[in-house]
């Protein structure tokens, strides 16, 4: 019994219409087994597994919910299932598939439309913010390899290590003790490079007074963590400890108020207001966060570009405010939070003071 492959049979709005889905996240979600170069077919009554030579053996081992077919003419194979249940509209995964693609279908099976609207995406996202008990362990599995790995990150920094030292060395650190990958490409930026919110790892080497920021992650079975820490190295301002406490407390603020229900652009604005009365607001530009689970970056978001969508129960969202000032430095702390109802709670340990690394 699959749960997941049957909701999303239910969200079929008659017999005669199936879901195409292509995206390696997705099927794996759906299946338990990721292979991006298989196809997932689900209609009301049966859901199907299409995969070639390569995979087939694995995939009756791991694939749940689905029946399993090794095809070499996905075309072919597609056709044979649609006469067979009297399918007329196939849709598509509008996000995840080309137009020349699409069109590829067109051809290939006739009297059938394919449907790229964007409805099956909708379905999936919606389905996919909601994490299980599974999900959540997995994403605290991949959190607590994170969080050991800022722990070991802050024995070995030292002044005169590059950026990208410090990103090889953390990445290692949590591989080693067990992530499948890391969840991104690490940023590690210091000094000046540090009002670069997503900044790549350079060369340059750590000096004393830089801010350093550090934005990582792991991946668990497939589920990702995500959080940023700054610290300092050697010696830090006034200016940088009051920057540094206003995007802590912005932070905080927004984590006060994370619960079920509350409106996405209210969880951005709790945070965008503490910067704002500090004077910084146009030095936040990116949203407050944004939901965690196969993917690093997926709904719901925490965002002014929200709309009407709500938290809901089950969500797991960054909160990752900052202040970024050209040239100078910037500060980015976040951590990771499972919505409930009438509350938050923080999945995320790690300590959030300003630290001085010496």
């Amino acid at each position: 019994m699959n749960t997941r492959l049957e909701r999303l049979g239910r969200f079929l709005p008659a017999d005669d219409t199936a879901a195409l889905i292509t995206a390696k996240h997705h099927i794996d979600y759906l299946t338990g087994f990721p292979s991006g170069d298989s196809h997932l077919l689900v209609t009301r009554e049966k859901s199907y597994f299409l995969t070639d030579f390569r995979y087939i053996e694995l995939a009756k081992q791991r694939v749940t919910g689905a029946e399993c077919r090794m095809v070499s003419r996905i075309g072919e194979a597609i056709c044979e299932i649609a006469q067979h249940h009297g399918l007329q509209r196939i849709l598509l995964e509008a996000s995840r598939t080309t137009l020349s693609a699409a069109e590829r279908w067109r051809m290939q099976v006739a009297d059938i439309t394919f449907d790229g609207s964007g409805e099956l995406d909708g379905w999936l996202s919606d389905m996919r913010a909601i994490k299980d008990e599974y999900e959540v362990s997995k994403i605290l599995q991949a959190q607590a390899l994170a969080e050991e790995g800022f722990e070991y990150i802050l024995e070995h920094i030292r002044e005169g290590m590059t950026e990208r030292e410090i990103a090889l060395e953390l990445e290692f650190f949590i591989r080693k003790r067990g992530a499948q990958r890391a969840a991104f490409q690490f940023i590690v930026v210091s000094g000046a490079n540090s009002s670069l919110p997503h900044g790549i790892p350079t060369d340059k080497p750590v000096q004393r007074g830089d801010f350093l920021t550090m934005d990582f992650g792991a991946v668990v079975d497939g589920y990702h963590s995500d959080m940023t820490r700054t610290v300092a190295v050697g010696a830090v301002s006034d200016e940088q400890r009051h920057v540094y406490e206003t995007v802590l407390n912005a932070q905080l603020a927004t984590l006060g108020v994370l619960q079920d229900g509350l409106p996405c652009v209210e969880a951005d604005a709790a945070a965008r207001r503490v910067i704002e009365n500090a004077g910084y607001g146009e030095c936040f530009g990116h949203a407050t966060g944004h939901g965690v689970g196969m993917q690093v970056h997926e709904e719901p978001r925490l965002s002014a570009a929200a709309g009407d969508a709500r938290l809901k129960a089950g969500n797991v969202v960054t909160v990752e405010p900052g202040i970024y000032l050209e040239g100078r430095f910037g500060v980015r702390i976040e951590d990771m939070a499972l919505i409930e109802r009438g509350g938050c709670r923080n999945l995320t340990k790690s300590p959030k003071e300003l630290l001085l690394i010496k």
